[in-house]
């Protein structure tokens, strides 16, 4: 059978021309909107200030988008998905017409390989490999997308709907901002490639926790606090000063709930000075701070600044005093701990034979995590002190000792009810999470021959138990009886 040479022609309309064009207007858009993607999230806020000090056009366009990316990645992404979206199913509609299914197929199959290269790959290779050059060039127009009342409220509703169809809160904000798992991505890879060493990694991973941190985890708790009655003379207290090696002690009336302000050690120096020794240290005492013990430490660092101030008090939910937080205790959040002359020389991590490590008992876990490379399990504690409790289920006795997953948990050091150190070993084979103590554990207890600070010398108006991160010193010998008043 002969085929009509008439009839294998393909009748082109206008309709079609127009169509065409949209086609190729849409994926120009596209590659526009994924450069522009690429590079607006790969310029920090730093440098595109930088570029605005310079003069450089749309620097300042620049400075808005990436000082709030959540207002502008998700209006880019929306429009990207509808340009390729809609470009799609043009060229499905128009192969189908002048050339029916298998033109269709092949149509999309083509049209599908221009887009990877054309829309996604290529103009997203030019923009990380010109980040600053692409995003100056795309800044006004995506800011102006983003003002665009109509386009912004679509976005958001989409948003709204998102987090209505999923279980939990959701993201107000949406999906497209980049996370703290991805920031810590990068961190790694930089290692892994020699970009950034192994220090600055662990302090961007410091920096991308200290949002999340409450005073609770960074306070001098409770017991290992120094203070001194208001009653004693400035001269005893001058003593708790040179023994401890402190600049500022908590002064309390009838009781560690009873914080009636801060001594400083130059205020009472100047005191004695004028004679004034036997003066009760009361008559000196500055206003001290009071901070919940959930208040973000973030925000207790800025107070601290703009209000200078280097010591407050922390108080729980009904006032009680709950510890104490200074400076160099958020400081050490970001930089780690660190120790001056007056610590006490006693490692804070001790490591074992077989790839444990001993800690303090007040450790962070999440920091005990990190050290092991563990996944010991979070709760209602804080420290490794606290999941020991909290499987124990009573006040352990010394080298007592608990499994958790695959490590064993042996309590050393115990002051009072207080578990001074914890040694932390990995142990194999079938057991459950709250074995007995074995001899093992107590006989490696038994060998721990390090100084064991004493926590709890209140006495007759001083309570002291070491200010600080360090076991404490002594406090100072009471008054004498005809001292008192």
């Amino acid at each position: 059978m002969v085929v009509p040479a008439a009839s294998l022609a393909v009748t082109v309309s206008t309709t079609d021309v127009w169509i065409v064009l949209a086609v190729a207007v849409l994926l120009a858009m596209a590659a526009v909107l994924a450069a522009a993607e690429t590079a607006l999230t790969r310029v920090s806020r730093p440098r595109a200030e930088a570029l605005a000090d310079e003069g450089r056009p749309g620097a300042d366009a620049l400075v808005q988008l990436v000082a709030r990316p959540e207002q502008f990645v998700t209006t880019v992404v929306l429009l990207l998905l509808v340009c390729q979206i809609v470009q799609a199913t043009l060229v499905g509609i128009l192969a189908d017409r002048l050339f029916g299914v298998v033109g269709m197929v092949v149509a999309i199959t083509v049209d599908l390989v221009i887009v990877f290269v054309v829309a996604e790959s290529a103009p997203k290779t030019r923009a990380v490999l010109n980040s600053e050059r692409v995003a100056l060039a795309v800044a006004r127009p995506v800011r102006s997308l983003a003002q665009f009342a109509p386009l912004r409220q679509t976005t958001r509703g989409l948003i709204g709907l998102t987090n209505l169809i999923l279980p939990g809160k959701g993201l107000r904000q949406g999906p497209f901002v980049s996370s703290e798992d991805e920031a810590r991505a990068v961190a790694e890879l930089g290692v892994d490639e020699g970009v950034i060493e192994e220090d600055e990694r662990a302090l961007i991973e410091s920096i991308i926790e200290f949002g999340d941190t409450i005073l609770r985890e960074v306070m001098v708790p409770r017991p290992d606090m120094v203070t001194v009655s208001g009653a004693f003379r400035i001269a005893d207290v001058m003593e708790v000063f040179l023994l401890n090696g402190y600049s500022r002690l908590p002064v309390c009336g009838d009781g560690l709930d009873d914080v009636i302000g801060l001594a400083y050690a130059k205020d009472l120096m100047g005191a004695e000075r004028d004679g004034k020794q036997d003066a009760p240290v009361r008559e000196l005492v500055r206003p001290a701070r009071f901070v919940p013990e959930t208040k973000r430490v973030p925000e207790m660092l800025r107070e601290m600044q703009r209000d200078k101030f280097h010591m407050a008090i922390v108080v729980d939910e009904y006032g009680a005093t709950a510890g104490l937080v200074t400076l160099e205790d958020i400081i050490e959040e970001l930089v780690g701990e660190i120790v001056d002359e007056f610590d006490v020389d006693d490692p804070i991590v001790e490591p074992l034979a077989g790839g444990g490590i001993r800690v303090y008992g007040r450790t962070p876990l999440d920091q005990v995590n990190d050290l092991l490379g563990a996944r010991l399990p979070e709760g209602d504690w804080d420290t490794i002190g606290g999941l020991v409790y909290d499987r124990v289920g009573h006040v352990p006795v010394e080298g007592e000792s608990v499994r958790v997953d695959e490590w064993r948990l042996t309590a050393q050091r115990i002051q009072g009810r207080r578990i001074g150190r914890v040694s932390i070993t990995p142990e194999q084979g079938p057991g459950g999470e709250d074995d007995a103590s074995d001899p093992v554990a107590a006989d490696e207890a038994s060998r721990d021959d390090g100084p064991r600070p004493t926590t709890d010398h209140a006495t007759n108006g001083i309570a002291a138990s070491g200010a600080g991160r360090q076991p404490p010193t002594p406090a100072s010998p009471p008054p004498r009886d005809d001292e008192r008043g």
